[in-house]
């Protein structure tokens, strides 16, 4: 299904700060629809003066009255004419008389989304930049309770502020949604003074686990929230704002082991702040695995710097052995292997630097190749490595048998093709969606009729690529050009994840 900006766009009559807007707005269309118990769709406007459905929310506080979504959809004919009225009249619009959907009676409100121009100030687009329609279902005939009836006014309150741009406030910050408070947690309802007027019994419990015993009703919630944070060290700074409800933030309280996310939006009319809804939620469980997570991520960066640190340590103890042998051939292998740990201390080194396991190989190979430097020196040898193409972001699965192979082509190029000469080494990168493709190539002599060594480096390439990478590598002499080694690598690991 097309995203929000593709249905937006696809339309012709929305600039990009619409589309900016109206993502703020679906973000909280699922709260529209539980504090309204009602169906929400948002409807943009066409090059052929019709609308199209781009985003649709049901409650969760009621059924739904639509099994099937409107999005993508044209507005049916039954409601154009509210749309219409609200569209161009930029006011807020209610059916007369009760709409029957599939033989259920129905009431309809539309309500034109009027986009804010900048943080301070009154200004507004000229005209809406969409229309919200609220459908509720009048079947269910029973007496409301003081909860729904609360929910509903501030639903009404929303959309009133959604009709003069007030909503959502371009103050708020853009954070993760993961763990954000919903109606169905607990709402608390603020007076202008941040005096509580209405607490939802979810909201008390979350207060009550934190160790208020009282009823939120008729408290000041800045000042029960002080009298929990009592001997707290350290608390939020936005914290103050928040339980007044003067700023449209979220901020998290904790006492007594449980953690409570809370989220205010201020409810202003005209302009003016008239009071302010406070969403609750207990987060504690959310935050414990969020630190459990923190904690594994640090472990294993701390096993990767350890077993780095342990490598290099290998890698310093063999060129030690390395110099000290008199055995120009054991010197020799014991230089190739200082390198192969060396190669593989690299990419640990790079995983011990982030969160993820996975590691951009570009900066991993261009280290890597400082080896070469070092490996022409001992060769009587000026080689200059040039790399193009990019290999791109790879899990460690691929890192590191990747890295050591091409870290031994390259040795090997640089020792036996370029050997007393000058030349140079290019790697080139080639990466799509299913396929990594390498070629090594260097401008020296050459293999020696075309045949490809056999020694302990040339299995070592041949076990990680095919062996662990299951992919194919081709030796060839290019006349006149050096040799060329092509590795392709397939990247079923990254696209069956």
């Amino acid at each position: 299904m097309s995203t929000l900006s593709d249905l937006v766009l696809a339309q012709g009559r929305s600039s990009q700060a619409d589309v900016d807007w109206l993502h703020m707005l679906v973000g909280d269309l699922q709260l529209l629809a539980d504090l309204a118990f009602a169906d929400i769709v948002l409807w943009v406007p066409s090059g052929d003066d019709d609308f199209v459905a781009v985003a649709h929310s049901r409650p969760s506080s009621a059924a739904t009255l639509f099994y099937r979504d409107f999005v993508g959809q044209p507005i049916k004919s039954q409601w154009r004419e509210l749309v219409d009225e609200a569209f161009h009249g930029a006011r807020i619009a209610d059916s007369s008389a009760p709409d029957w959907y599939e033989e259920m009676p129905t009431r309809v409100r539309a309500v034109p989304v009027m986009r804010r121009l900048a943080l301070t100030g009154t200004k507004v687009a000229p005209e809406p930049v969409a229309v919200i329609t609220r459908h509720t279902n009048l079947g269910a005939t029973r007496t409301a309770s003081r909860q729904e009836l609360t929910f509903n006014e501030c639903a009404d309150e929303l959309f009133e502020m959604i009709a003069s741009g007030d909503f959502p406030d371009l103050g708020a910050p853009t954070g993760p949604r993961r763990g954000a408070p919903r109606a169905s947690d607990g709402l608390i309802r603020l007076d202008v003074d941040g005096t509580t007027t209405f607490a939802s019994p979810n909201a008390l419990s979350a207060f009550n686990r934190m160790g208020f015993e009282d009823e939120l009703e008729g408290e000041s919630l800045a000042e029960v929230t002080t009298r929990l944070l009592t001997g707290k060290l350290v608390v939020d700074e936005s914290l103050p704002l928040v339980v007044t409800g003067r700023a449209p933030w979220r901020t998290d309280v904790e006492s007594r082991g449980v953690t409570v996310s809370l989220r205010a939006i201020p409810i202003r009319r005209t302009g003016e702040r008239i009071g302010a809804i406070v969403l609750s939620r207990d987060v504690t469980e959310l935050r414990h695995q969020e630190q459990e997570l923190i904690t594994k991520d640090a472990t294993i960066r701390e096993i990767h710097h350890r077993v780095k640190n342990n490598l290099q340590t290998v890698a310093s103890l063999l060129r030690i052995q390395a110099r000290r042998t008199h055995s120009d051939e054991a010197r020799e292998a014991l230089t190739q292997a200082m390198r192969r740990v060396g190669a593989i201390a690299v990419v640990h080194d790079t995983l011990s630097e982030g969160l993820s396991q996975n590691v951009d190989f570009d900066a991993v190979f261009d280290r890597a190749l400082l080896l070469v430097a070092e490996v022409a020196s001992a060769h009587n040898t000026t080689a200059h490595p040039k790399r193009s193409g990019s290999f791109g972001v790879l899990p460690s699965e691929y890192a590191t048998p990747l890295a050591l192979a091409l870290t031994e082509l390259v040795t090997n190029a640089v020792e036996h093709g370029l050997a007393g000469q000058e030349g140079d080494v290019e790697i080139i990168a080639e990466r799509s969606d299913t396929m990594l493709s390498v070629q090594v190539r260097d401008t020296g002599s050459g293999l020696p009729e075309g045949k490809v060594g056999e020694g302990l480096g040339t299995q070592i390439v041949r076990t990680l690529i095919q062996g662990e990478l299951g992919g194919t590598i081709d030796w060839h002499t290019v006349v006149g050009r050096g040799t060329e080694v092509t590795i392709e690598v397939p990247l079923r690991w990254i696209t069956s994840a």
